[in-house]
């Protein structure tokens, strides 16, 4: 995500390095190559423009112009405008103070919207909210059905009456479906096309105005760049949408639509897509947005993944098994899985700061390497996770043809395990407890 955009304004800020003071020329240089590297991101051209003006007014006064370090002073400028630029604060669902609220989800077909309808639910969900999906796609061969699939893979109940009743009368027997069986929150997944017509638009006026939705929520696909913000204009302008959930967040390396919607619509972008799994999606920071495409990383959004891969009373029993040398391969296994639980690795990596998204490509220790090392461990019996000591020639064999790997394989794993142990031996509890320190603050 953005890695192009954040190579390409890392070469423009370049041109501000190694000038003890900046002139109007030196600004209105960089800022030629700030305008190009967002154009090439395909973000619109009425945005560059006003973007760019927007930095080179701040950039050529006083404050960058007699400042000791105008390079810092110029990104610095460039950030906050990115942030205004994408919405400024983190947008959240409104939630109806008279129960249930209701979420129309919107947008041309293809765009992940019935799977994001099910990860929305999913995440309040998870926020003590007790949602209903309601399936008003009637046109779509078995999108009823995969609704049905989706919402079931989050455990949240789906609203259906079929494909021979009006979108209409589907919508609204949902919602008193919902008040009567005490649902607080209504999540309507209606039909999209493969391109806006009329049909679909009145369709969704009338769904609009028989349920009275809390938040019209339009799915766009963040790939197809300025498609994307298009498509965003000709809905807002016909359903007055309340905000954007922008999708495939995590294959676009360009980023325009992210930084387009929001100025074109005059909406914000609510969530993003980071994925096919179903917790896969997030609320839209425009301020961790933009330390991301300005590769300072989102410590924030790392930590919040951690705490909910974290068990705080494993994690004691972890340090104790530690201290008292009983760590095993089990415990081992436990915590890779708490690991992958947090998402994926170059998406992580990339919230380090000053760390490239994609840098784990050639890493050792890979996501597949990962699943490798779990399919050792899991072909192990009980005994042998506890006491690898155990583990002869014989076991070795048996337990790399369990896992359909080669015993190179197995004696790898073992002994990078042992000189783990031999590691965590030489630590006292003081100096784990520096260790636990620097681990959790990266």
């Amino acid at each position: 995500m953005f890695q192009s955009l954040t190579d390409k304004l890392a070469n423009a800020f370049k041109k501000f390095r190694n000038k003890g003071k900046l002139t109007a020329a030196d600004v209105k240089e960089g800022m030629r190559e700030v305008k190009l590297a967002l154009l090439e991101a395909d973000v619109n051209f009425k945005v560059v423009k006003s973007f760019t003006q927007s930095v080179t007014e701040r950039a050529v006064g006083s404050e960058v112009l007699e400042s000791l370090l105008p390079a810092q002073q110029i990104v610095k400028i460039v950030n906050e405008e990115l942030i205004k630029l994408m919405g400024g604060e983190t947008p959240k669902i409104n939630i109806s103070p008279k129960p249930p609220t209701i979420v129309m989800m919107v947008g041309l077909q293809g765009a992940g919207k019935t799977t994001h309808a099910a990860k929305i639910a999913n995440m309040y969900k998870q926020k003590s909210k007790n949602p209903l999906l309601v399936a008003c796609d009637v046109y779509r061969p078995a999108a009823i059905d995969q609704l049905k699939i989706v919402g079931e893979s989050v455990k949240v109940p789906v609203f259906s009456m079929g494909s021979k009743i009006s979108p209409v009368e589907i919508a609204k027997a949902g919602v008193e479906h919902a008040k009567k069986n005490g649902h607080d929150m209504v999540i309507i997944d209606t039909a999209g096309r493969l391109h806006i017509d009329e049909a679909l638009m009145e369709e969704l006026v009338k769904i609009k105005s028989s349920v009275n939705p809390t938040e019209i929520l339009l799915t766009v696909d963040a790939m197809t760049g300025q498609d994307a913000v298009n498509v965003a204009k000709t809905f807002n302008d016909l359903l007055d949408i309340t905000g954007v959930v922008l999708t495939k967040m995590d294959g676009d390396t360009r980023g325009g639509a992210a930084l387009s919607v929001k100025y074109i619509t005059g909406k914000p972008i609510k969530f993003i897509g980071m994925g096919e799994k179903m917790d896969a999606i997030e609320l839209f920071h425009p301020d961790r947005m933009a330390s991301r495409i300005l590769g300072m990383g989102d410590i924030l959004s790392l930590i919040e993944k951690a705490e909910a891969a974290y068990n705080e009373k494993n994690a004691k029993e972890l340090e104790k098994k530690m201290r008292e040398q009983t760590f095993s391969l089990e415990d081992f296994l436990d915590q890779m899985r708490q690991l992958k639980k947090m998402g994926n690795l170059d998406q992580l990596l990339g919230m380090v700061p000053g760390v490239k998204a994609g840098a784990l490509k050639n890493a050792q220790v890979d996501e597949k390497q990962m699943d490798r090392i779990e399919a050792i461990i899991l072909s192990m019996t009980p005994e042998e996770r506890l006491k690898p000591e155990i583990i002869n020639g014989s076991r070795r064999k048996r337990i790399a043809k369990g896992c359909g790997l080669q015993v190179e394989d197995v004696n790898r794993l073992l002994k990078q395990f042992d000189q783990m142990k031999k590691m965590m031996k030489q630590l006292s509890g003081k100096g784990m407890k520096k260790m636990f320190g620097r681990r959790a603050g990266f």
